[in-house]
């Protein structure tokens, strides 16, 4: 099997890596109880989207007291 001959420098190295950076996750305010939420999908705490609610969401013990 072919093997690199020579090193590749840290710069070019960095070049090939420039483009690998992780971004930031956009999120929206939901309409309904104003929490935060990925865009195009239902709000995790209270099952709303669009204005109507598409999910039913469980309450626990701990949140009920």
């Amino acid at each position: 099997m072919p093997n690199p001959k020579r090193r590749h420098s840290s710069s070019r190295r960095g070049k090939r890596r420039a483009h690998d950076a992780l971004t930031t996750q956009m999120m929206i305010r939901c309409q309904n109880c104003g929490a935060y939420s990925i865009p195009h999908r239902a709000c995790k705490e209270c099952g709303y989207y669009k204005g109507r609610q598409v999910v039913a969401v469980r309450t626990t013990a701990v949140e009920q007291e």
